[in-house]
């Protein structure tokens, strides 16, 4: 897919909204920006970045995106810590800590460090942070993940580095923690152009469906996620089968795995083995560069589902009502951002509300319709990556300026 240019959003979010992100990138003239976090597939970071940083660059601001490195010890580790920060029960030990110390160093020992504003995305690379006493530079620290309510060992462990940064940005109010630095609330966004969001004609929507063999004439519920204890996939099926006790329904689970999350095999197999006696269940492992097959399965479902127990944002959300379609989701982490209940979707807490709310978007079309439209109107106004540009624009023009209470530009 030919790399898109800022005019080609212009039909969606308007002239001025262009004119704008061009108006501040023109204040950041001769700045460089440098975002580094530990994966380039897999997940809502990787995505965004791989449409903002050549957007960004349009813009006049040099931006680059680098890695941290880690072996599979490591990345082990940083799944616990990201489990644990969730809130989920997870057994860390001292040993744990010494394996992350031990990849930050050899990182600040490797990775070249050299935009002006260093950006560094989730726990993951968060240790290169001492490297700013000897180097200087801004630096910002980016929290993808929900930190509403942590396991408060692996946070203070954690906020050691976060308070050295000069900034740090989260994706909704309630992950805010006590720091001593600023605090910025950015929400994520998708690209509605990227070809996981642009419009597809309906016969390429039903091939596709037919391709994996589902049946595109039936209901059909979709949940696209990482294969992830905390998306709830079991949950899911579980849900699923209580609605087919009274309705004739399919149902895929479809997502693909991340070079930072090895635990994905072992949920993957344990989603298998619950969905095995059900031929309308369809478990799909798709590889990374899927995103027209994910855009049709979300377009040919009847109901989208996010049925998490905790949730950074939840970007399949964001998709999902992009395309107008009606979404049951956990009222958990960002997502009640983005699904106001009975207005742009419908939120639950538990299987059995996840079923009722399923069966009643299915039994009831015109609602099911209605909650479409609105959730695309909100996604419109919110979550759009030129939002996000225009947000990382004033962030970075903030760095600057920060106790000033007024910003003249």
């Amino acid at each position: 897919m030919p790399e898109r240019k800022l005019d080609d959003y212009l039909t969606i979010v308007g002239k001025h909204v262009i004119e704008e992100l061009r108006l501040l990138a023109g204040k950041l003239k001769g700045k460089t920006v440098q975002h580094i976090n530990s994966t380039s597939v897999g997940g809502g970071v990787a995505e965004i970045l791989h449409r903002m940083v050549p957007l960004m660059n349009e813009l006049g601001v040099e931006t680059s995106w680098d890695l941290i490195r880690g072996g599979e010890d490591f990345f082990w580790v940083t799944k616990a810590f990201h489990n644990a920060l969730h809130g989920k029960q997870t057994e860390i030990n001292s040993k744990m800590y010494e394996i992350f110390l031990k990849y930050s160093k050899m990182n600040r020992d490797e990775l070249k460090i050299y935009g002006d504003i260093v950006f560094v995305h989730d726990p993951q690379p968060i240790g290169l942070i001492p490297l700013k006493e000897r180097i200087g530079k801004k630096w910002i620290w980016r929290c993808h993940v929900d930190t509403a309510t942590p396991n408060m060992e692996v946070w203070n462990f954690l906020k050691v580095f976060v308070d050295q940064y000069d900034l740090s940005v989260f994706s909704a109010p309630p992950f805010s923690r006590e720091l001593k630095i600023k605090q910025i609330m950015i929400p994520p966004s998708i690209d509605p152009l990227s070809e996981k969001n642009i419009d597809l004609e309906h016969e390429v929507v039903q091939k596709t469906l037919k391709d994996y063999g589902i049946d595109p004439s039936r209901k059909l519920i979709t949940q696209i996620s990482r294969f992830d204890y905390l998306k709830d996939p079991i949950g899911v099926i579980e849900a699923y089968k209580i609605v087919k006790r009274y309705m004739d329904c399919q149902l895929v689970l479809a997502g693909g795995s991340a070079t930072d999350d090895p635990e994905g095999k072992e949920v993957l197999a344990k989603v298998k083995d619950a969905a095995s006696s059900d031929k309308d269940i369809h478990i799909m492992e798709l590889p990374p560069a899927s995103h027209l097959e994910v855009n049709a399965l979300q377009r040919g479902s009847s109901v989208v589902l996010q049925k998490s127990l905790k949730e950074g944002f939840g970007l399949t959300v964001t998709e999902a009502l992009w395309k107008g379609k009606p979404v049951v989701a956990g009222a958990v982490g960002g997502i009640p951002l983005q699904v106001m209940h009975n207005i742009t979707g419908m939120l639950v807490h538990s299987v059995e509300g996840a079923a009722s709310a399923i069966r009643y978007l299915l039994s009831n079309p015109d609602f099911a319709e209605k909650l479409g439209q609105n959730g695309k109107e909100h996604v419109r106004r919110n979550f759009l990556l030129t939002r996000h540009l225009k947000d990382y624009l004033l962030l970075f023009l903030y760095l600057d300026h920060i106790g000033e209470t007024f910003i003249r530009l």
